[in-house]
């Protein structure tokens, strides 16, 4: 009810919401300073709130609440692990670091679910590999090994992800991998769990090195079986935003050059904000960004594609595949051997 007034009129019922804010607006006004009333609000959009209503008197203060960082993931875990009987090798330091991006609620879940696989183990205590268990059930989904795959299938999906923890392993800025596996989890039939830099702001070469790797599943395809398939849809998708963000959002692109299409208050929903010669434009880096990067991950499979193959038929072989499994393969990762 809070949204700025006079945008987006042309959705229905715009009228009762401005009637809605102008009546909140009036009874917080009402308050005296006797009252002892303090009135508290949350959203996730602060952006696009209507100014009279954050003005003093009304909410004067904004608390802004961000996603926990790794400190802070520790202690959230240090509360919820103290009920439970875990075994004295679980580390909470680890877990916390096994797990960028979880809220509070997240890590609550996660704990919930780990007991719950230890129950089902028929286990006294919670172990390590019950919270690996329980991420992995969370980000990925429940294993679905009765699901049908052919041979064939099989053999792609191996160097499909096989070609992710490639690619990533020679770069220096791609997130380090933490497993691989072509078990199939929820809605995929394969997947790689890497572990993120908690970055505050994100250069343009690291950037570049994330698309890379998420392209080096596509890439190992065409390079192993010179065709194609639809599985790199998800990669296809995540790589395009990030092209896009690139040249329309953070201005990394020297053709568009130092602008940003984007508008923090929401007014351009229905305007496209650039003509039709710019857009062109924009469509031609985002495509040129993208073959790039293609290349260049080809490229790297095939300096190594001895040891492309032996990883894949070890993930054949196991299912799941862990760094240390990379190491044996590679060795170190190039640029950790430089310094």
């Amino acid at each position: 009810i809070g949204r700025a007034r006079g945008k987006n009129s042309m959705t229905g019922g715009n009228d009762e919401r401005e009637n809605t804010l102008n009546q909140l607006l009036t009874e917080m006004d009402g308050f005296g300073t006797d009252t002892n009333v303090i009135v508290l609000a949350a959203t996730n959009r602060a952006d696009i709130l209507d100014k009279a209503l954050m003005r003093a008197g009304r909410f004067d203060r904004q608390i802004y609440v961000d996603l926990p960082d790794l400190s802070e993931r520790k202690e959230i875990f240090e509360v919820h692990v103290k009920p439970l009987k875990l075994e004295p090798s679980v580390d909470v330091e680890f877990l916390a670091q096994q797990t960028p991006g979880f809220s509070g609620a997240d890590i609550a879940n996660l704990c919930n679910e780990a007991a719950l696989i230890a129950a089902r183990n028929s286990k006294d205590l919670i172990e390590h590999q019950d919270f690996l268990d329980a991420v992995d059930r969370i980000v990925g989904g429940l294993e679905k090994k009765n699901k049908v795959i052919t041979p064939k299938e099989k053999k792609v999906i191996a160097f499909h992800e096989a070609g992710h923890a490639t690619v990533s392993w020679m770069l220096e800025h791609a997130a380090p991998l933490v497993k691989v596996t072509i078990v199939p989890r929820g809605q995929s039939l394969g997947a790689a769990w890497y572990l993120p830099e908690e970055r505050k702001i994100v250069q343009t070469e690291q950037m570049l090195d994330e698309m890379c790797a998420t392209m080096g599943g596509r890439a190992a395809e065409k390079l192993i079986f010179d065709k194609i398939s639809t599985g790199a849809l998800s990669d296809l998708e995540k790589v395009t935003k990030q092209a896009r963000a690139m040249v329309t959002v953070y201005g990394l692109n020297d053709k568009v050059g130092n602008i940003t299409y984007y508008d923090s208050s929401g007014n351009d929903s229905f305007v496209k904000p650039y003509s039709d010669s710019t857009a062109k434009i924009i469509d031609d880096e985002i495509s040129q960004i993208i073959e790039g990067q293609y290349i260049r991950a080809i490229k790297i499979l095939e300096e190594n594609k001895d040891k492309l193959t032996l990883l894949a038929e070890r993930l054949l072989e196991k299912e799941v595949i862990f760094k240390k499994d990379l190491e044996k393969i590679f060795g170190k990762r190039p640029f950790e051997k430089m310094k």
